[in-house]
């Protein structure tokens, strides 16, 4: 059992620090899946968990696209070539997590895929475009690549939300 230290000053003894109690019941792991599965319903709430989702996945999809980089990298590959390679790497690893738990698509898989694509490949654009120009500005390759995750994660999400898997 955990004691609370701060609550045995008064009373001498120490006073044990329970859990929260569970309004529904549900176990920690009934919990997890609903927190990790698709989201639904609307509003404010529903943007959070969805969003919260699309950050989560991203940490899977730039773990592919910064290994294949790095990989690359270490082979003599420039670093644009590579961060592209890697870049397709975490886009395809993307587009299986969000069509599968994040997004709801009302369309078919191909459809879905088929705007993906055409998404992946601006956002290559851009990623590649913004990281060029920081790594010519003098930013190191791997400050320069997280700065550019980073400010396409919001735009991803729009693009993926209101036109990829809507």
């Amino acid at each position: 059992m955990i004691q609370h230290a701060a609550a045995s000053c008064g009373s001498g003894r120490p006073t044990p620090l329970t859990n929260p109690p569970r309004t529904d019941g549900d176990p920690p792991a009934t919990w997890l899946r609903r927190a990790l599965g698709r989201p639904s319903g609307g509003g404010v709430a529903h943007w959070l968990h969805s969003f919260s989702l699309h950050v989560a996945t991203g940490f899977v999809a730039v773990a592919a696209h910064y290994a294949l980089m790095y990989a690359l990298l270490r082979a003599g590959q420039g670093a644009v070539t590579a961060s592209a390679c890697g870049f397709v790497a975490g886009a395809a690893t993307r587009f299986a997590l969000s069509y599968a738990h994040i997004f709801a698509p009302t369309q078919g898989v191909h459809a879905a895929g088929a705007r993906f694509a055409i998404a992946i490949v601006a956002q290559l654009a851009a990623n590649s475009a913004l990281l060029a120009i920081l790594t010519q500005q003098g930013i190191a390759v791997w400050p320069a690549q997280v700065i550019t995750t980073v400010t396409l994660t919001f735009a991803n999400y729009l693009v993926y939300r209101w036109w990829v898997f809507r």
